[in-house]
């Protein structure tokens, strides 16, 4: 057997520009363009290897200091979910065909959810900012809407781990995904930080939306453990479940790991960019055939805070990262770049926007290669299960044949 390697880094959010459904699937989402706004504030970013592997190319023109490259193999995607979601648009690149999700303001489930947590045993306090409630379970977990993402689509359970456990606070985020029918319920938090912390970090939105602003709330500074709770997910026709049933090796850094579903493989949450990439590079050294896949997490975090100074300086830390990695390859490997979303800093409000993303391919030999516009994120799934001679995930068509220059 020919030993080789995929890996997929995820920059969490790093759009190019608005889809073309942008202005009706999401008004004011029609001018966004995460990298066209960092580009805007830093004219003279320099990102060398994401250059040279079609960064500009991708984005469709060039800036002061990055050019189109030759030699690229890149193209771009367009959301096949509804919105701009990472949990989603994890499940999407892993081969899941979307589904809408029900979008519900938690005020319509407070009163709900409180009888459900009370009958399974747990203390629920009502909390109140005008007439907008959320709950307080077991004196220490938050339940209530989701601010930093498309709002209506989650609910987040946040708790200080100190003072309660992540185990109990998973509890809690199962009894209420028992009750609710929106995309996702995510539990989370971390260690150094309290409940007052927390409760300090409370938030309203559009006089309808109350949750805690998941930055400044402390949780991802230290310990930080989380996983999303999902419907309408099935991990048996997700690339890596039918990898590993086929004996092979999958590992999952980062948010993909808190989100996406490998009980037979190796996950890793981490959050802090420089560390999650080194642990991909050492799994580069170590692993040497499989499929490895990355979310570089703050370039999300950095979209949602608005501040593209932050969002400057994890891409840079980034591309000399993915440049270790292109010296790790052999002539079987690919290494692709992508990303699940946008999330613009500059747009004006802290939500992911409805763009395409990068699609930024490595493989030796291969130079000059467009794939064009993929249709959906699952293409990515498709063509890593194709690379491996695995079986098709539920969706996606593999562009493989693009690279490798042979017939469908």
């Amino acid at each position: 057997m020919v030993k080789k390697r995929f890996i997929v880094i995820v920059l969490d959010g790093f759009g190019m520009q608005a889809m073309a459904d942008a202005a009706t699937a999401r008004p004011g989402d029609e001018v966004s363009s995460t990298l066209g706004s960092i580009l805007q504030d830093y004219p003279d970013l320099k990102l060398p290897n994401l250059e040279k592997l079609g960064l500009m190319n991708a984005y469709g023109k060039e800036s002061a200091n990055m050019k189109f490259s030759d030699s690229a193999v890149w193209g771009r995607s367009e959301l096949m979910h509804f919105g701009a979601d990472t949990f989603m648009g994890h499940q999407e690149i892993m081969g899941t065909k979307p589904k809408k999700p029900l979008v519900q303001p938690f005020q319509q489930k407070v009163d709900e959810v409180k009888e459900h947590l009370e009958a399974k045993g747990h203390k629920v306090e009502i909390r109140k900012n005008g007439d907008l409630r959320y709950l307080l379970v077991d004196d220490y977990c938050t339940v209530a809407d989701n601010i930093d993402a498309d709002l209506g689509m989650a609910y987040n359970c946040t708790a200080p781990l100190d003072y309660l456990s992540f185990e109990k606070e998973l509890e809690i985020g199962r009894h209420v995904r028992e009750v609710v029918t929106v995309n996702r319920v995510i539990p989370f938090g971390g260690t150094h930080t309290t409940i007052d912390d927390i409760l300090a970090a409370e938030e309203t939105r559009e006089n309808t939306f109350i949750g805690i602003h998941a930055v400044k709330s402390k949780s991802y500074e230290q310990g930080y453990l989380c996983r999303h709770l999902g419907y309408g997910v099935d991990e048996k026709v997700q690339a890596p479940t039918i990898l590993t049933n086929a004996g092979i090796p999958v590992s999952l850094f980062g948010k993909v790991a808190d989100i996406v579903a490998n009980e037979n493989g190796k996950v890793v949450s981490w959050v802090d960019t420089a560390e999650v990439l080194d642990m991909t590079i050492e799994e580069i050294k170590n692993m040497e055939h499989g499929f490895i896949c990355t979310n570089v997490q703050e370039t999300d975090l950095a979209g949602h805070s608005q501040d593209s100074g932050w969002y400057k300086r994890l891409l840079e830390i980034s591309d000399e990262k993915i440049g270790q990695m292109l010296e790790l390859l052999n002539k079987e490997d690919i290494l692709l770049v992508m990303a699940d979303h946008g999330n613009d800093p500059n747009i004006g409000h802290n939500r992911h926007t409805r763009e395409n993303v990068p699609i930024l391919i490595s493989k030796q030999g291969r130079s000059g290669i467009s794939i064009g516009l993929r249709k959906t994120l699952s293409d990515v799934g498709a063509s890593v299960c194709d690379f491996f001679g695995a079986d098709a995930p539920q969706n996606g068509t593999s562009f493989m044949n693009l690279i490798d220059n042979r017939e469908l």
